[in-house]
């Protein structure tokens, strides 16, 4: 076996784990796949024979590139009033796909995700190697180009962030689905008490790209939210079931399309946000050939 025919293959082996780093830099799994295809482009152009560690140069290599995408990728969703929430991970609700438990390893719900959004490109690189991938931070420092005492604060702040916003959701998936179920049904019932009593107090509704559609982009509130799912519970909607990065969700139809792709974050045996996908173009480049009737 030659050099390269070697290199591919040692690429191949730590690909779900540079996929998985991209995702988490990126919210994008597109995004993450053509940061993993550059890097493959640039490791078949490198000189290996120092390389001590495969895993972590590779992992080095994709972190730059997901950072230099973060930093070029357009500030529409930087704006106050705009929200971005990234790609999800959707499973039939029976299971997640093998492929996808790289992806969804260390419980990466899509509020965690919606939370790094709000770092700093630097800050999200130092939280997502150090915190998620033990990456030390000697190793970190020359990709954003700043020493390691000072990365480690970039992580620290990413952290602080992450601790501050992001609920720790139920693990029970079998409670998660009771829950949402509960939900909808007062929502269909237009039980506005039922609707309250399920969700938290401060329950965070976001919505990326519901504006066309009708949705408020963010809600905060039992109260507030309550009143909005009783207007769309008079909407022809159809749900369907399905995990939502590994967590329960709906996917939402209308006239037989797809309209949005919802994720609950279960917190205590309540609802603590709900992230919905509303955008017609990103819901059309989503496969949902998995989700039954």
């Amino acid at each position: 076996m030659d050099q390269q025919e070697w290199l591919a293959r040692q690429f191949e082996d730590h690909r779900p784990r540079l996929r998985a780093v991209a995702y988490r830099m990126l919210g994008s799994i597109s995004e993450a796949d053509d940061a993993v295809q550059d890097a493959w482009l640039r490791v078949g152009r490198a000189n290996t024979s120092e390389v001590e560690n495969l895993g972590g140069w590779l992992t080095t290599i994709v972190a730059r590139v997901s950072l230099n995408t973060l930093r070029a990728r357009n500030t529409r969703h930087e704006q106050p009033l705009d929200i971005r929430v990234p790609d999800p991970i959707i499973d039939p609700a029976e299971g997640t796909d093998p492929e996808h438990e790289a992806l969804l390893a260390d419980s990466v719900g899509l509020a965690l995700l919606v939370v790094l959004e709000t770092l700093t490109p630097a800050e999200r690189l130092a939280f997502v190697l150090h915190d998620m991938f033990a990456v030390p931070f000697e190793d970190i420092a020359p990709i954003v180009e700043r020493s390691p005492e000072a990365t480690r604060q970039l992580a620290s702040r990413g952290r602080r962030r992450v601790r501050g916003a992001a609920p720790f959701p139920d693990a029970d998936t079998t409670a998660q689905w009771e829950v949402v179920e509960a939900c909808l049904a007062a929502a269909r019932d237009g039980d506005f008490e039922g609707l309250v009593a399920v969700l938290d107090p401060d329950v965070v509704l976001r919505a990326d790209g519901g504006l066309a559609a009708g949705l408020t982009a963010h809600i905060q509130g039992a109260a507030n939210v309550a009143a909005q799912a009783l207007h769309w519970s008079r909407v022809d909607l159809t749900h369907r079931r399905a995990l939502i990065n590994g967590a329960a969700g709906m996917v939402a139809l209308r006239d037989g399309q797809p309209f949005s792709i919802g994720a609950f974050t279960i917190k205590n045996g309540r609802i603590a946000e709900i992230d919905f996908l509303a955008d017609p173009e990103r819901i059309a480049q989503l496969d949902l050939s998995e989700i039954g009737e």
